[in-house]
């Protein structure tokens, strides 16, 4: 079988759907078609575990043109105080939303679930086997560079001896349909945001800490969500937080030293003050979830685990002994597996790439406004310079002057910024607007973050060098 459209976007998650409502939106004549090998759209959030929320605030999150939640302030529970953080199965019910009420009825978007992409602009169907040839007018659009692997989906890297158990974090609410065998011990595997979810759940749960082994091989720097949060009611906070970026960046002697002083300015979080983290993947996470995480204090630094058997872990630097009947939760997903970067139009294709780290729907959406509005590949790659994801924290610095010199870029573009200001995917520039012609007063501490990042720049140059030297 043969169609034709003009772009033929390959994943129907977070990132295509973001890409496809803002190409709608900007060309009124381009034509979609989505392939995706899942049944329903929003990617990696149909394999994700039930009780996972967002990092960032609903309000940021999703396709620029339709809302993900009600902009409400959370009053309970360890999210107190900040924008609501919309759960896996209302970000799911979200995207399939989006695909069935605002993109396909635009008569503009096809979709093709259950889809093997196979290359060469052709695809399969996983159950009928029928393949389909695609003629692509304008572009290929590739959504699923950064592969984001689950606890559900990813392949255990460890041996398990027969007879001990072994759940992913979606198994654990239904742990009480087994309430005549209940594990007597809970040890989570893994030190990522996975990990310290199912941490917070277990504590949430009822689970006293003392029942809970943590098996951590690294510490991990966090980003304090206070610091993090949109809209004019925190405009002082969150700007004073990325002040404070700019301004220790601008002095720092190495990258770990700027996390030190982070950590000093209230913006980065750590769960073990004992522990120098190794870790960064910007996490998002609130105090009151690490004051949670921090009363599991059978916590195991002995390196990955390579083996379970029944009553101890062998790891990679020694061994543990566990009480018999534990529950084994697996956390040991990579959330994203770091790629080298490369241009984002590559001739008749685009790849979507990181370029505002780390709101990748932002991303998505800034990226079809520029392949809309913009003629050559030479004018829209010079308005986007992917930056690679941090995996070790001497990465940091490398994201933080991609992030910043993006930002310029935008800011200085009259098209895109004037794009910025009315996207509610923005954290920043809708906020500005609106102060801008509300309290302009407000605005007077940008003077502050503006000569901060500029001064900062030379020596993120300096430390961004020297973490590719040594890697």
């Amino acid at each position: 079988m043969g169609i034709e459209t003009d772009y033929l976007i390959v994943g129907a998650g977070a990132t295509g759907l973001a890409f496809a409502d803002t190409l709608l939106e900007q060309d009124p004549d381009a034509d979609i078609v989505f392939v995706d090998k899942h049944s329903v759209p929003g990617g990696h959030w149909n394999d994700a575990y039930s009780f996972v929320a967002l990092h960032q605030p609903s309000a940021t999150y999703g396709i620029n043109r339709l809302p993900l939640g009600q902009d409400r302030i959370d009053e309970a529970g360890p999210n107190k105080g900040y924008f609501e953080l919309a759960g896996g199965a209302e970000v799911l019910a979200y995207f399939q939303s989006a695909m069935r009420d605002h993109l396909l009825p635009t008569g503009r978007v096809r979709y093709f679930p259950n889809s093997e992409f196979l290359g060469d602009n052709r695809f399969r169907n996983i159950f009928s086997g029928e393949e389909t040839t695609v003629t692509v007018r304008r572009k290929l659009v590739d959504s699923t560079y950064f592969e984001t692997s689950v606890p559900s989906t990813h392949k255990r890297k460890f041996a398990v001896a027969d007879g001990v158990r072994v759940a992913v974090p979606g198994e654990l609410p239904n742990l009480w349909k087994q309430a005549e065998n209940l594990p007597q011990h809970y040890v989570i595997l893994g030190a990522g945001k996975t990990a310290m979810d199912t941490g917070v759940w277990l504590l949430e749960a009822g689970i006293p800490p003392e029942a809970i082994t943590w098996v951590k091989p690294r510490e991990s720097w966090i980003l304090n969500r206070a610091r993090v949060q949109p809209g004019e009611k925190f405009f002082e906070d969150t700007i004073s937080g990325q002040i404070a970026i700019m301004e220790n960046a601008a002095k720092a002697e190495s990258v770990a030293a700027l996390f030190h002083a982070l950590e000093d300015a209230g913006v980065m979080l750590r769960i073990d003050e004992a522990v120098e983290p190794e870790m960064f993947h910007y996490a998002t996470i609130s105090q009151g979830e690490v004051d949670r995480l921090r009363t599991i204090d059978r916590v195991i630094r002995k390196g990955r685990v390579e083996r379970i058997e029944h009553g101890r872990m062998i790891m990679r630097d020694g061994e543990e002994a566990v009480p018999e009947n534990s529950l084994y939760i697996d956390c040991t997903a990579t959330a994203v597996r770091p790629k080298p970067v490369a241009p984002q139009w590559q001739g008749d294709r685009i790849v979507l790439q990181l370029l505002h780290v780390p709101l990748v729907t932002l991303n998505a959406a800034v990226s079809a406004f520029i392949e809309a509005n913009f003629d050559t590949d030479e004018e829209k790659n010079a308005l986007c310079k992917p930056a690679a994801f941090v995996d070790s924290i001497d990465g940091y610095a490398g994201t933080i002057l991609g992030t910043g010199t993006n930002r310029f870029l935008w800011s200085q573009n009259p098209k895109v910024a004037g794009f910025l200001a009315k996207s509610r995917l923005d954290p920043a520039a809708p906020t500005i607007a609106w102060l801008a012609q509300n309290a302009p007063h407000r605005l007077a501490i940008l003077q502050r973050f503006s000569e901060a990042s500029m001064a900062a720049m030379p020596n993120l140059q300096r430390l961004a060098a020297s973490a590719i030297a040594s890697a």
